[in-house]
């Protein structure tokens, strides 16, 4: 059975980077900012790892708090020279991912699981296009003739199969009816 999902970010760029974070506002005069995860995987962030930009400009930090949720950038010691970077996301790799975030037995990244079918009942209702966090539960948005949630837990979701690219589930139709 499928258990939650373990998210890393909804949207990927172009040439397979992934939004992991974003840099928000600056603390303190030394040059420290906050750091808001959209990652449930804070190992991800080390001093001696290399992340970038949108625009694909390296960053690596010179510190991180992760209690705190605070990060100084390297070679950047002044308020003002911070300040550009503020709502700056913050992108690692799709492999640099996987080799450092450790999945258990029927856990996904959520880059994983977007494009897959749905089937319900041997009948294909749609792609998932996106996955929402709502409160502690994740939701599949569904692509049919119209788009609808699909809670991401038993009884819902029976299985996975990654290699097929399907998600066997049990009341989607149901819930499709619904609508």
């Amino acid at each position: 059975m499928a258990r939650v999902i373990v998210s890393m970010s909804k949207r990927a760029i172009k040439d397979r980077l992934l939004h992991i974070a974003t840099l928000g506002r600056t603390i303190g005069l030394s040059g420290e900012m906050k750091i808001h995860l959209h990652t449930d995987f804070v190992e991800q962030f080390t001093t001696s790892q290399t992340f970038f930009t949108k625009d694909r400009v390296p960053l690596t930090f010179s510190y991180i708090n992760m209690q705190r949720l605070t990060i100084k950038i390297d070679n950047i010691e002044s308020v003002d020279l911070c300040k550009k970077y503020v709502n700056t996301k913050i992108y690692t790799t799709y492999e640099r991912t996987r080799e450092v975030c450790k999945l258990k037995d029927e856990e996904y990244f959520w880059f994983d699981i977007i494009g897959l079918d749905i089937v319900d009942s041997g009948i294909n209702f749609g792609k998932v296009i996106e996955i929402e966090r709502i409160g502690a539960v994740d939701y599949l948005l569904i692509k049919h003739t119209k788009e609808f949630l699909l809670p991401y837990h038993k009884p819902f979701v029976v299985s996975v199969d990654l290699d097929r690219g399907v998600i066997y589930t049990d009341g989607a139709a149901d819930l499709l009816e619904v609508l």
